[in-house]
């Protein structure tokens, strides 16, 4: 990623916060490139008031996931495959400390999977979120996910991988 790409990103974050009456500065967190492929952006919290950096983040971070978006899609918008980029925003440490909760979240559905041999269904979580505990759940290796139900009630499954030998064999009954 160039550093047009990560000023063009800080730029335009800085002008949609000011155009939404939230004027804030932005700062470029690059460290998590090479790890996640992402850049984040980090909106300088100070300047905001707590009820700004509520409104900013939303209900369950839907808010701030929608400026993701936006920000996605309008800066990858016309870019050649190589110039597109991933952009994180970040405001007051919420995107760190939901991962951890998702963290927790995986955590929890693979131990009662485990013990249960059963399914554990995780509801209440954005699709972004949904992708990230599949890319947790995934690490596991005994365990996989697949979503259930639509929109606004779509919902994370977790259950027991199955054996790739007793997929193809033909259900017997004896």
């Amino acid at each position: 990623m160039s550093n047009h790409q990560l000023s063009r990103g800080q730029h335009w974050l800085e002008e949609l916060l000011k155009l939404s009456g939230t004027p804030a500065s932005v700062s470029i967190d690059d460290s998590a490139l090479e790890s996640e492929g992402s850049c984040w952006l980090i909106i300088d919290s100070q300047s905001l008031s707590s009820e700004q950096v509520e409104g900013l983040i939303g209900d369950k971070g839907l808010t701030l996931d929608a400026i993701q978006y936006l920000a996605n899609t309008t800066l990858n918008l016309n870019q050649a495959e190589d110039e597109q980029c991933a952009y994180t925003i970040e405001l007051n440490g919420y995107r760190k400390q939901r991962q951890q909760e998702l963290e927790a979240i995986a955590s929890e559905a693979a131990q009662h999977v485990r013990e249960s041999g059963g399914e554990y269904e995780i509801p209440s979580l954005s699709s972004a979120e949904r992708r990230q505990v599949h890319t947790l759940v995934k690490a596991y290796g005994d365990l996989e996910t697949y979503s259930r139900g639509r929109e606004p009630d779509r919902r994370l499954v977790v259950h027991p991988k199955k054996d790739e030998q007793e997929e193809s064999e033909p259900n017997s009954q004896e």
